[in-house]
Formats: C-alpha cells, sequence, structure tokens
C-alpha cells in the first residue's frame, strides 16, 4: 500500500529542539541564592526531577506543564524537598523570578543541528513546518526571542488548545491548522508516549529522537536531530 505523500513535519519543543541551559538545576540555584535559597545545581536538579515525576503523576488535572500554577506547586515542593524553609512571600517570590527566568532565552540552548535541520525540511519543498508543544503562555515570546518562530508556518501549544500531548485534540488542533490529513503528516519529539504514540493515535507519522541510547527501530527513532534529514529522504521521497 503506498503511503500518501508526507505534506507536514511537526516538531516538539522542551527536549526535542531547546534545553534548558546550562541546567534546570543551575538556573534554580542561581535564582535561589537571591532569596536564602542556598542549594547546589545537583541538589536542585535532583529536587525538579522528583517533583516533576510526582506532578505527572498526580490526577485530576488536565493541564499540567501549560499551567502556571502547576509550576508553582512543582517549585514549592522542591524547596521544601530540601529543607530550605521560607515563608510563602518568599517562595512566592522566588518562584516568581523563576517563571521569569524560564522565559528568557539566555536560560535555553538550541540542540545542535536544528537550524541545520529546519532548512533541510523547508527546502524539500511544500512542506508546512509546525509546532506542537506542551508549554504554557511563555513559548511563542520565547521562539521570538531565539528567532525560531519565524522558521514555522505554524505553532500550537497545549495553553491555547487546553489540551496536552499525548491527548487527540492538541495534535487534530495542529492538523486543522496545516490543512493536512494525519497520513500526510509526521511528528518529531523525544517523548515515546506523548509524543509518538499520540502522534500515532490520531493517524500520524512519528520520529522519536532518543539521545540516551542506540536507535532500536531504524526510521522510527533517530539518536540525534541530525539523523532527520536522512530518515526523510529514506522514507519520504522528496515531494514534487
Amino acid at each position: 500500500m503506498i503511503r500518501p505523500v508526507l505534506r507536514a513535519v511537526f516538531f516538539d519543543v522542551g527536549g526535542t529542539l531547546l534545553r534548558p541551559y546550562p541546567s534546570v538545576g543551575t538556573v534554580y540555584a542561581r535564582v535561589g541564592e537571591r532569596h536564602g535559597f542556598n542549594a547546589g545545581a545537583d541538589e536542585w536538579d535532583r529536587a525538579f526531577r522528583a517533583g516533576w515525576k510526582s506532578a505527572k503523576a498526580a490526577e485530576g488535572r488536565s493541564l499540567t506543564t501549560a499551567d502556571k500554577l502547576w509550576w508553582r506547586a512543582l517549585v514549592f515542593r522542591a524547596v521544601d524537598s530540601l529543607g530550605l524553609g521560607g515563608n510563602d512571600r518568599v517562595r512566592h517570590d522566588y518562584f516568581e523570578e523563576l517563571y521569569a527566568a524560564f522565559a528568557r532565552a539566555d536560560a535555553w540552548q538550541l540542540y545542535p543541528g536544528v537550524l541545520e535541520v529546519l532548512r533541510a525540511v523547508r527546502v524539500r519543498g511544500g512542506l508546512h513546518l509546525g509546532v506542537i508543544s506542551n508549554w504554557d503562555a511563555r513559548l511563542r515570546p520565547l521562539l521570538k526571542e531565539l528567532r525560531l518562530d519565524a522558521r514555522f508556518d505554524s505553532i500550537t501549544v497545549s495553553c491555547e488548545v487546553k489540551a496536552e500531548k499525548p491527548a487527540r485534540e492538541i495534535f487534530e488542533t495542529a492538523l486543522r491548522v496545516a490543512g493536512v490529513l494525519p497520513a500526510e503528516a509526521l511528528h518529531v519529539g523525544d517523548s515515546l508516549e506523548e509524543d509518538v504514540r499520540g502522534a500515532e493515535a490520531v493517524g500520524m507519522r512519528a520520529i522519536l529522537i532518543d539521545r540516551q541510547g542506540e536507535p532500536k527501530s531504524p526510521g522510527a527513532v533517530v539518536g540525534d536531530l541530525s539523523e532527520i534529514a536522512a530518515v526523510l529522504g529514506q522514507d519520504f521521497p522528496k515531494n514534487s
């Protein structure tokens, strides 16, 4: 059976195109020093990861990373887990400065090859290039500051759609904006559950970025963004 011609390629953002710089823990520690929270970057990293895992596992929340209150609760939990004290006012001020810090470009770094792969996809001719991301209201300004926004034809953000990957709604919204059928679209991301399974559940194709291990399924898993162009060339012939 011949697959439909590829007409759109979508990318996840966090963990796919961008990473915190120098690290989540470093940013937490730098801001924390100004509020009397003296813990090292490694300690903050561990507290953040534990808090993230706990918060994402909690039930009864339709939105997580798209919700500022969710981030506030995570930061408070990290502060408490490190036994740093501080009253609600101090913790609130710390959170507000931290939240603002991650809205700025200097807290993020592009993964190697991002600009090259975006250019490679763009020159294939006729492809819609888009973003599908679980993020809050800070994403569009951040992409603009990083000069990435103009590289995409569409940007679909969970806080605007009110649904997060792997929910169908966010993928269906992106497809509708792009004007393509699910089988005509490819989504690239670093989460097996949110990006790959979420996209495939609506009939899209998907590629997993796995920077931690060896690719296990050529064509479906790659170890680096630089491999995307090659996969497109092999599996999805250039559109005429």
